[in-house]
């Protein structure tokens, strides 16, 4: 079975950064809302298990 995880909330949160912290992507990021407006996918493994972080 595949698994996603989405990541929401609101603005200036951090959604980018831990984006990047789980998938190992470099997303810009900045400190005002609106930085990161287009979606986003990424894989995270864990063990054999593959998970899209979107």
């Amino acid at each position: 079975m595949n698994k996603t995880i989405a990541l929401a909330g609101n603005p200036n949160v951090g959604k980018s950064t831990l984006f990047n912290a789980l998938t190992g992507s470099h997303q810009h990021v900045g400190n005002w809302p609106g930085k990161t407006v287009e979606k986003k996918d990424g894989q995270l493994w864990i063990g054999e298990q593959e998970i899209r972080v979107v």
